[in-house]
C-alpha cells in the first residue's frame, strides 16, 4: 500500500488494463517506449500499445514495415497495434501537421471501434494531437486518460521556431487547454512545468511531477571492447545527443578556444547528430582547435560506453525562460553513469544537480563560465571526481530510476480509476 497523491492509501497490486497511446514507439527513439510498457507488464498489468508505423526521426518508414490499415506485433510480450499515418519529419510545417493529424484520426477510429476497452489510457504528449485522440477515445469509451507532458505546447513550438504563425499558435493553445481540461490527471517532468500549467488555469491538484528516467538497460549494456570507440587522451568533457539551435553548442567551441590558449589538456567531445553539427565543425576548424572532437550518432549502448569513459558530462541549452522549467533528458542518463555533470541550464535542471551534489551548475551561453567549470573539475583528484559522480548515481537510483517512476505512474493510474468508479 502507498500513500496516494491525494492522501489516500493506494493499492498498486490491483491488476489494470492500460493502453499506452503514443505516436512514437520502438524501434523509434522515445522516452516512454517499450522499456516503460515492459516495466508496467512486469508489475502484473495488462498493457497494449497503440502507435503509428515507425518513421521518426528520418521521416521514412523503417525497413521491414509497410503502411497498411492495422499491423499487430508482439514485442517482448507486449501487444503493439500500429495504425497508418503520413510519414514525415522534415522542416515543412504543413507536412508535419499532416503527420500529426493522420495518426490522430486513425488512432481515434481504432480506439473507438476496435480497441479492447482499457481501464486507463496513458497519452504521451507531444504532439498535442495525440492528446486530442486520447480525449475523444476516452469520451466515447468512458475511460479516463492521463496526459504525460514532455513539451509545453505552444511554448516549445514558438521558442524552437518550428511554428511562428501566431494564429496557428493560438489554435494550438486552445487545443492544449481543452486536452488538459478533459484529462483525468496530468503528469509533468519538472516543478516548473507544473507552475506554468497552474498559471494557465489547470487545477494544481490534478498535476503531478514524475521525473523522467533513462534507458538503464541499453546504457549499461556491455559491448565488446573491440567495438568501443576510445576517447582522446586528456580530460574529456562529453556532450551526447542532438546538436541543434536549442543546444547553442558554439558556446562549448568557444570555451575550448579559451582552454586551448591556457594550454590545459582538456577536450570537448560531441557525440551525435543534428542541424548544427556541420557549423560546429566549421567553427572549430576556423579557430584551429585541436581539443574539439566529433563522434557520429551511434546506438545507445555504444553511447553508454563513451559516457563511461568521460571525465565529465555536459548539459547545455540556450538561455530561455522555457528551458529553465525543463530538465533535459540527458540529465538522467548522465547521472546514471556516475560521472560529474556540468549543468549549463538554469532553473529546475540546475536545482536538481545542486540538490544531488552531482556537479557544477553554470550560466548557459557563457564560454568563460564553461571553461572555468571544465578547468575546476580538471583540477580535482580522481577520488574527488568519483565522489561527485557517485552522488549523482545515488540520487538517480533514489529519485529518478525506472522503478521509482513506474510506481508513481501506477499510483496515478489507480487514482484515476478509483475516481472514475466513484463517478460511475
Amino acid at each position: 500500500m502507498l500513500i496516494g497523491l491525494f492522501g489516500k492509501n493506494i493499492d498498486n497490486s490491483c491488476i489494470m488494463r492500460i493502453l499506452l497511446l503514443t505516436q512514437w514507439f520502438d524501434p523509434e527513439p522515445t522516452f516512454k517506449g517499450l522499456l516503460f510498457a515492459k516495466a508496467l507488464q512486469d508489475k502484473g498489468h495488462d498493457v497494449e500499445v497503440l502507435t503509428g508505423f515507425p518513421n521518426y526521426p528520418g521521416g521514412s518508414v523503417y525497413p521491414g514495415y509497410s503502411i497498411k490499415w492495422i499491423k499487430i506485433e508482439i514485442m517482448k510480450g507486449i501487444k503493439v497495434t500500429r495504425v497508418p499515418l503520413y510519414p514525415s519529419h522534415n522542416k515543412s510545417a504543413i507536412k508535419r501537421i499532416i503527420n500529426y493529424l493522420s495518426f490522430s484520426i486513425t488512432s481515434i477510429l481504432y480506439g473507438i471501434f476496435w480497441l479492447k476497452k482499457p481501464d486507463v489510457i496513458y497519452v504521451y504528449h507531444p504532439p498535442i494531437t495525440v492528446g486530442i485522440s486520447g480525449a475523444i477515445i476516452g469520451m466515447f469509451r468512458r475511460v479516463p486518460f492521463v496526459c504525460d507532458i514532455q513539451d509545453l505546447w505552444p511554448d516549445t513550438l514558438s521558442v524552437t521556431g518550428m511554428l511562428t504563425n501566431k494564429k496557428i499558435l493560438n489554435i494550438v493553445s486552445i487545443a492544449c487547454n481543452w486536452v488538459y481540461k478533459r484529462s483525468a490527471h496530468i503528469v509533468v517532468l519538472s516543478p516548473g512545468f507544473k507552475d506554468r500549467l497552474t498559471v494557465r488555469g489547470v487545477d494544481e491538484s490534478k498535476v503531478s511531477v514524475i521525473y523522467n528516467w533513462c534507458d538503464e538497460i541499453s546504457l549499461t549494456k556491455g559491448i565488446s571492447k573491440n567495438d568501443i570507440k576510445s576517447l582522446p587522451r586528456g580530460f574529456n568533457v562529453v556532450f551526447a545527443g542532438n546538436m541543434g539551435p536549442a543546444q547553442a553548442l558554439e558556446t562549448a567551441i568557444k570555451a575550448g578556444e579559451i582552454i586551448a590558449k591556457e594550454k590545459r589538456n582538456i577536450n570537448f567531445v560531441f557525440v551525435g547528430g543534428g542541424l548544427q553539427v556541420d557549423s560546429l565543425k566549421t567553427l572549430a576548424i576556423e579557430k584551429g582547435l585541436s581539443n574539439i572532437y566529433f563522434i557520429p550518432r551511434m546506438p545507445i549502448d555504444e553511447v553508454g560506453s563513451i559516457l563511461k569513459q568521460a571525465d565529465a558530462l555536459l548539459v547545455h541549452l540556450k538561455k530561455d525562460p522555457l528551458f529553465e522549467i525543463t530538465i533535459p533528458s540527458k540529465t538522467q542518463a548522465y547521472l546514471a553513469q556516475g560521472k560529474p555533470l556540468i549543468m549549463a541550464v538554469g532553473g529546475n535542471a540546475s536545482d536538481l544537480v545542486i540538490s544531488a551534489r552531482a556537479g557544477l551548475s553554470i550560466e548557459p551561453e557563457s564560454p568563460e563560465k564553461l571553461a572555468e567549470a571544465a578547468i575546476a573539475l580538471f583540477r580535482l583528484s580522481q577520488d574527488e571526481l568519483e565522489k561527485i559522480g557517485n552522488n549523482g548515481l545515488s540520487f538517480y537510483k533514489k529519485e529518478l530510476s525506472l522503478d521509482i517512476g513506474v510506481e508513481k505512474f501506477l499510483e496515478v493510474f489507480k487514482l484515476v480509476e478509483i475516481q472514475r468508479n466513484k463517478n460511475a
